[in-house]
């Protein structure tokens, strides 16, 4: 008996969740013959309800939701021996995790992708004791991402992003930073230092252009050098997916990480504020399986 969790976060998209549940729950009852409906009410709910879905022997789990409603699912599960599949439908301002899947931005396509019921491993991250889907940031965009406002994200939806970074970096000095990573080191100052797992970064799909969903690696991306003028150097290669290859930009793979400063920093996780470093980071490779679009 094949049994499966929706979880709706009422307030997403601009609290226009409710309007697809009936729609959800039909498409889930075609596999399923039982369909748990959660909804959630304040931070770390979606936690909870994915934990249980797990504990409970559910065989698919899927979330409705922002990047931290999605991010609060997989948290849950990441933490547990046993999972669903796991399938979401984005509702976010940004939506880089479904970007890289290929999971339709409309609410009504990305439900669609549920009827097919074709799943693909998928790797996500593990800093210290957390668990994320798309990106660390260290640095001035990391701390701008923090000011950028509701109403901004509405207006420009993930510009906004790039916007306010833009405005942070032209008062920042470099910070000096140490990365050991698969025993090797990098050294040097930075402005900005960027882990991510997924091709898109800030609504930018084309950012990691080579990097894959199951490739094992974080690619990271230090911005060591930073002028106005080198400023306009730097966004061609970023929409076009060559930022590796440019000369300000020092780049690697890796698997498994430290990272440490003598500044005071706080890395951001997927959009929120995180620890303090030093911290560690590694690839939990394959970990989920996540429903996507049949290829």
């Amino acid at each position: 008996m094949k049994r499966a969790m929706l979880i709706i976060n009422p307030s997403s998209g601009k609290e226009k969740a409710m309007n697809y549940e009936e729609e959800a729950v039909n498409i889930l009852q075609q596999n399923h013959v039982d369909v748990t409906v959660k909804y959630t009410e304040k931070e770390g709910d979606a936690i909870r309800f994915a934990k249980a879905a797990c504990e409970n022997h559910f065989n698919t789990l899927v979330a409705m939701g922002g990047d931290g409603t999605i991010n609060e699912a997989i948290n849950g599960l990441a933490s547990e021996s046993e999972r669903p599949n796991f399938g979401f439908i984005p509702l976010g301002t940004v939506n880089d995790f479904a970007r890289a899947l290929g999971i339709p931005m409309q609410p009504k396509k990305a439900l669609k992708v549920l009827a097919q019921q074709h799943t693909k491993p998928v790797d996500i991250g593990r800093i210290n004791n957390q668990y994320f889907m798309n990106v660390l940031a260290v640095g001035a965009i990391a701390e701008a991402v923090y000011d950028v406002t509701p109403e901004q994200k509405s207006k420009f939806g993930p510009l906004a992003y790039l916007i306010e970074g833009g405005r942070a970096l032209k008062d920042k000095t470099p910070f000096d930073l140490k990365v050991t990573y698969d025993g090797k080191q990098w050294n040097g100052e930075a402005y900005i230092m960027l882990i991510a797992l997924t091709n898109s970064v800030g609504g930018i799909q084309s950012f990691a252009q080579h990097a894959e969903v199951n490739d094992g690696y974080f690619h990271i991306f230090i911005l060591r050098e930073f002028s106005l003028p080198k400023v306009f150097k730097i966004i061609p290669d970023l929409f076009s997916g060559n930022l590796q290859d440019n000369a300000q930009v020092e780049y690697f793979p890796a698997s498994k990480l430290k990272v440490e400063s003598d500044h005071e920093l706080v890395v951001n996780i997927d959009g929120d504020e995180g620890v303090n470093l030093p911290f560690e980071a590694e690839v939990m490779h394959n970990e989920l399986h996540i429903f996507v679009p049949e290829e």
